[in-house]
C-alpha cells in the first residue's frame, strides 16, 4: 500500500499510533512500528530525561521509523526538542501551538515535522509554516480537542481541498472501515488514538484499559471549554466538573478542581473516580484488549473487504 504518507514515513502502511499522555511509551511506539506502521512516543506525559530513555528503548525495540509527538505548550520544549535531535529521531508530530514556532528550527536538522489541527484555519497556517503533512482532527477524538467541534466526516474534505501536502484524518476512527471512508474523503492516511489504548503494549493502567472497552456510545463528553477543551470518560470528577458549571464558575475555580497530574492519576494509576479518562466517542466500538499486531491485522483486513464491499455496490 504505497501512497504519499507510506513513502513520507518509510512505512508500510499509512496508518499512525497517535501519541497520548499517559498511554504511549516506547513499547507500543515500537510495537507499533515493528507492525508495519508509524509509532509514535507521547512526550507530553514525560520529563525531558523519562523521554530520552523512552526514545533509547524504542530504538532498541525496533529498527524500523518511529517518532515523538510533542505538545508545544510546556515550559521545558526546548530541552525536549535538543533531545529529540540529539537521540537522532527524524519524525516529530506538534500538536497544541504554533506550528512556526519550531517547525524550521526542526527540518533544518533534517526532521520531517507533522502538525495536528482541527480546522482549516489552523491547516492552512501549518502548511504555511512549512510542516511535511497534517493530521485534521475531529472532536470525536479523545483527549484535547478543538473548540469549534467539527467533525472528522466534515472536516476532513473541508482541509483537503485547501491544501497541497498530504492529510492524515484522525478522531472517531478504529476500524478499517473507518480508514476507508476518511480515504474516500480525501485522506491520505488515518490516525489512530483510542484502539492503541486498549492494547497490549498501550502503558495506560490496566484498570483504564478496562473502562474504554466496557464504555458505550454517549459516555464520553467534550467540557472543560473555557480551559482547553478534553473529550473524557464521565466518572465522578467529570460529575463535579458538571456541578461546579452550576455555578457559573470562574477560570479560577475551574483550574482549581482541575489541579495537577489528574490525567497521570487516572489513566497512569488507575483512580478511575477522581482521575481525568481521556478517550474518544470510539470507545463505545472498543470490546476488548489485544496486541498491537492483532490491532493492525483486524484493521488492515476490515480496510481491504470493505473495499471490495464498495466495488460491489
Amino acid at each position: 500500500m504505497i501512497n504519499r504518507i507510506t513513502e513520507l514515513f518509510n512505512i508500510k502502511y499509512p496508518i499512525i499510533q497517535a501519541g497520548m499522555i499517559w498511554n504511549s511509551g516506547w513499547r507500543l511506539a515500537s510495537a507499533s512500528s515493528n507492525s508495519g506502521i508509524l509509532g509514535l512516543i507521547g512526550a507530553g506525559s514525560m520529563y525531558p530525561e523519562v523521554l530520552r530513555e523512552h526514545i533509547q528503548k524504542c530504538k532498541n525495540a525496533t529498527d524500523k521509523p518511529f517518532g515523538v509527538n510533542v505538545p508545544m505548550l510546556y515550559p521545558n520544549i526546548q530541552e525536549i526538542m535538543d533531545i529529540i535531535v540529539e537521540e537522532g529521531v527524524t519524525i516529530v508530530f506538534t500538536s497544541a501551538g504554533n506550528p512556526k514556532t519550531w517547525t524550521s528550527w526542526l527540518k533544518e536538522r533534517g526532521i520531517t515535522v507533522v502538525h495536528v489541527v482541527s480546522s482549516v484555519k489552523f491547516a492552512l497556517k501549518a502548511q504555511e509554516a512549512g510542516v511535511d503533512a497534517i493530521v485534521a482532527e475531529g472532536f470525536e477524538a479523545g483527549g484535547h480537542n478543538g473548540r469549534d467541534e467539527t467533525t472528522t466526516l466534515t472536516l476532513i474534505p473541508m482541509v483537503k481541498v485547501q491544501i497541497k501536502i498530504p492529510l492524515i484524518a484522525a478522531g472517531g476512527i478504529a476500524t478499517g472501515s473507518a480508514m476507508l471512508a476518511t480515504m474516500v474523503l480525501g485522506a491520505d492516511g488515518v490516525q489512530i488514538g483510542s484502539r492503541f489504548v486498549a492494547s497490549v503494549e498501550s502503558s495506560a493502567h490496566e484498570a483504564f484499559k478496562t473502562v474504554v472497552v466496557n464504555a458505550k456510545e454517549g459516555d464520553t463528553q467534550l467540557t472543560l471549554k473555557e480551559l482547553a477543551p478534553v473529550r473524557l470518560i464521565k466518572n465522578s470528577f467529570y460529575n463535579q466538573v458538571q456541578e461546579l458549571y452550576k455555578t457559573g464558575p470562574t477560570l479560577e475555580r475551574l483550574k482549581e478542581l482541575l489541579g495537577r497530574a489528574r490525567a497521570k492519576r487516572g489513566m497512569f494509576e488507575g483512580d478511575l473516580e477522581e482521575g481525568e479518562l481521556e478517550i474518544g466517542q470510539i470507545s463505545g466500538l472498543i470490546h476488548d484488549i489485544k496486541p498491537v499486531s492483532k490491532i493492525v491485522e483486524d484493521i488492515l483486513k476490515e480496510f481491504e473487504d470493505s473495499k471490495k464491499n464498495v466495488q460491489n455496490l
